[in-house]
């Protein structure tokens, strides 16, 4: 292979090269790994041996111009306008679909941070808890015993683990947070704990097998069933306006002994109005207390549970709980 003209026409197409595709091409004809010069330097076993230092030090120049000229090529390229290649990347991004818009929060994340900066105001701190849960902190603790209903494999999402280990299950209720805390805080204690909590529950338009509660408590001296109607009283208020008024229902829940549900009456657009109910609250029971180690004799406390998605169907006319976790933009626009 004559050296001197393999470096003739590479510089000639050099010379006429005049994109990114066409600088590649050459690259790999000449340069690369099975390009020409790879095979002139393979040609070298073929040549006498008085003549094999001089075919060297020629292969090496000739290489050495060829890389030289793709280099210098490279850079004049890099080096053009953008415009001059089609693109100037200095101009805004071409619309092809609908107009740019910000995201934002969920309708349903939006909400529990107003809970939580309302409850903020009221000396409420915020406390997490596991979604993966056990059976002493989503049922024994707070004094739900082994044959209670509410603790059937039916009812809740039990983990498929090896025979022997220790049950686990997906939360049923943000009340176990309430005994995560108790366990390593001493009263006095005033936290709320927002989060996701599953129930195998069928799906329709109120249920869901997976939701948000968010659950309140406070526990110290001398508090009584006035601190807790007053607690959801201002809750209410606060949260959808002075006009609205509660009620309390008699119920039972393991956990809160006296218990109670708690109504919020909302007025329609026709003058009439209508209790809804919004959760479940009560005083924390004494065995819930004795279970984390605190003496019922000189705390008490107590306890409510608001879920989450309720909440947001009242406060926007959201009929159906399914619309909150289909993500159709013509309903979580909404809310931008």
């Amino acid at each position: 292979m004559d050296l001197s003209e393999l470096v003739n026409a590479a510089t000639g197409e050099l010379s006429s090269i005049d994109s990114a595709d066409q600088l590649e091409a050459f690259r790999v004809k000449y340069l690369g790994a099975k390009g020409l010069l790879k095979q002139a330097s393979d040609q070298i076993k073929q040549i006498p041996a008085d003549q094999k230092r001089a075919y060297g030090q020629a292969l090496n120049q000739a290489k050495q111009t060829i890389t030289d000229g793709f280099l210098q090529r490279k850079a004049a390229m890099d080096a053009q306008p953008a415009a001059a290649t089609g693109v100037d990347v200095t101009e805004p991004g071409r619309i092809k679909c609908d107009p740019y818009r910000p995201g934002a929060l969920h309708v349903i994340q939006k909400t529990i941070d107003d809970l939580i900066d309302l409850f903020a105001r009221m000396g409420f701190s915020v406390a997490d808890g596991p979604e993966l849960e056990d059976e002493f902190h989503n049922f024994d603790a707070l004094n739900v015993p082994a044959d209670h209903p509410a603790r059937h494999p039916m009812d809740n999402f039990y983990l498929d683990l090896p025979p022997g280990d220790a049950p686990l299950m997906l939360r049923s209720q943000t009340s176990s947070v309430q005994i995560r805390v108790l366990e390593s805080h001493k009263p006095p204690v005033r936290i709320i704990a927002p989060g996701r909590v599953y129930r195998p529950d069928t799906v329709d338009a109120t249920h869901s097998f997976m939701f948000h509660q968010l659950e309140g408590l406070y526990v110290d001296r001398h508090v009584t069933m006035v601190d807790l109607k007053t607690c959801i009283d201002l809750f209410a208020r606060s949260f959808f306006g002075d006009q609205v008024r509660t009620r309390f229902r008699p119920s039972f829940f393991p956990f809160t002994e006296p218990s109670a549900e708690f109504d919020v009456q909302f007025g329609g657009a026709d003058g009439s109005s209508r209790w809804v109910e919004l959760g479940g609250c009560g005083m924390v029971d004494p065995n819930v207390l004795r279970a984390v180690g605190v003496d019922p004799e000189v705390y008490s406390g107590f306890a409510f549970g608001l879920g989450v998605e309720r909440i947001v169907m009242r406060r926007h006319g959201i009929a159906d709980i399914r619309d909150l976790f289909q993500n159709d933009l013509r309903l979580l626009q909404q809310f931008i």
